[in-house]
């Protein structure tokens, strides 16, 4: 089952299910959700490794970041693939999954936001992909909101996350063994 907006707003609340949410989030939600905002966006650079056992990220580069008051934008050239981080913070308890749609206006200029879900227990910013499928080049503002994050109850037992993701971290620090 999808909470709707009033649940998610008395958990806001109560629980700090979602944190640094806008003035218009937290006034005027639309849909069965949030929009979350663009926090960071990062270059993707160097190699990575998925083994078996261990991991390692590629390192990344800070490209433009959100600062209230300041506005700050990147152009995504087509071909292009990003990391993106939210503004917000989620705090998800042990009956609550999220899952993401993009907005339309992301896919309708061409950009395919790539996600997965957020397991319950996970606390820290989201991060996701943004890559330019798109004919043209895109300028993202920071602050933008970017993704609708829909909040499901989970019915039924639940292995809470554990995962070195914990926190909203973006990369690995070298080759790492996965718990």
């Amino acid at each position: 089952m999808i909470l709707g907006t009033d649940i998610l707003l008395k958990m806001v609340k109560e629980q700090k299910l979602v944190e640094n949410l806008s003035e218009r989030e937290l006034s005027n939600p639309e849909g069965a959700g949030f929009d979350l905002r663009l926090g960071e966006l990062y270059r993707i650079k160097g190699r990575a490794f998925i083994g078996v056992t261990e991991r390692e990220t590629p390192d990344i580069e800070s490209v433009a970041k959100f600062d209230n008051g300041t506005k700050h934008s990147h152009t995504i050239n087509p071909g292009e693939f990003y990391l993106a981080k939210t503004i917000e913070k989620v705090n998800t308890p042990e009956n609550i999954t999220i899952n993401f749609k993009p907005r339309t206006t992301t896919f309708r200029s061409g950009l395919h936001i790539r996600t997965g879900n957020v397991a319950p227990g996970y606390r820290g910013e989201l991060t996701f992909a943004i890559k330019n499928d798109g004919p043209v080049p895109v300028t993202l503002e920071m602050g933008a909101r970017i993704v609708h994050a829909q909040f499901h109850l989970v019915e039924g037992n639940v292995n809470s996350y554990k995962g070195q993701w914990q926190g909203g971290r973006i990369t690995t620090d070298g080759k790492e063994k996965q718990i």
